[in-house]
Order: C-alpha cells, then sequence, then structure tokens
C-alpha cells in the first residue's frame, strides 16, 4: 500500500506517493487533499528535498524511486534524470537518447505518463523550436520550473 502525503509548494499542491523504500509517485493536484498511511522516512527525505529545489538551493535530487511502467517508459523517464537542471532538451532529443529517434510520438506519450514529475524532470523537455509544448501539470507550472532553474545555474 502506498502513503500519501500533501505538500503545499509554490506551484500548488503535490500529492506525494511511497512506502517504505521509495518514492512511488508525485503528482500535482489543484485542492488540498488528506494525507493517508504513514509519512515515511523517504516522504521526510522528499519534502526536504522538494523545499531546497523551490529556493534554488538543490539541483539534484537523491531519492530512491520506484517507477512503474513499460519497459519503453521507464526507459524514457530514465533518459529524463540525465537532462542536467536549467537544461532544456527536445522530444527528438530524448527519442534519440534512447536510441528510438522515430519514436518522437512515443516519448511525448511517456512523459505524459511520468509517475514523478519535478524528481523526474519532464518539464525540461521542450519542442524543437523551443516551444513549451504539453505539460500534464498545466503549461504555467512548466514555465515556472524552467524560470526558476534559469534563475539558479
Amino acid at each position: 500500500m502506498n502513503n500519501v502525503y500533501c505538500y503545499n509548494s509554490p506551484i500548488g499542491f503535490l500529492k506525494i506517493e511511497g512506502n517504505d523504500t521509495a518514492i512511488t509517485g508525485l503528482y500535482f493536484s489543484e485542492e488540498k487533499f488528506e494525507n493517508q498511511g504513514t509519512y515515511t522516512n523517504e516522504m521526510k527525505k522528499c519534502i526536504k528535498q522538494l523545499e531546497e529545489y523551490f529556493v534554488g538551493k538543490r539541483k539534484d535530487f537523491d531519492l530512491t524511486l520506484n517507477m512503474c511502467g513499460t519497459d519503453f517508459q521507464v526507459s524514457a523517464w530514465n533518459a529524463l534524470k540525465t537532462i542536467p537542471y536549467g537544461v532544456t532538451a527536445s522530444y527528438l532529443d530524448m527519442a534519440k537518447t534512447i536510441g528510438r529517434p522515430k519514436a518522437v510520438r512515443a516519448v511525448g506519450g511517456a512523459n505524459h505518463r511520468n509517475p514523478i514529475s519535478i524528481i523526474v524532470p519532464c518539464h525540461r523537455v521542450i519542442g524543437s523550436n523551443g516551444s513549451l509544448t504539453g505539460y500534464g501539470g498545466k503549461l504555467w507550472r512548466k514555465e515556472y520550473l524552467l524560470n526558476l532553474e534559469k534563475e539558479n545555474i
């Protein structure tokens, strides 16, 4: 069973899911919700690191993650973790990174299903023309996160 914690971040409520050993989800929520289960040590660590990130002191996360998805999705999500803080990449770049240069749309679909936002930085993926394309957490959040990183490089 996953434990659920509501964190009130500068970009709204974040739903952090986890168990005793890993973070299993980080999702945006438009409204506050009740915590469920146990507030685990890994969740405490996650909150501390998110707080550091939002004030520009943390560039990399050091958390145990458990991402459930297809082999393709997991490879796309792992590739996201290689995009450095303050840097963006295109969907084509990401498709090439995983050795599937023709799978640009599939990479976009995998990004849309990323279960651990911010920590697995799908917000750093933009259109080939530099445009801010779709983001499951809404484009204003993507813009906020990219600006936050740009300001703290």
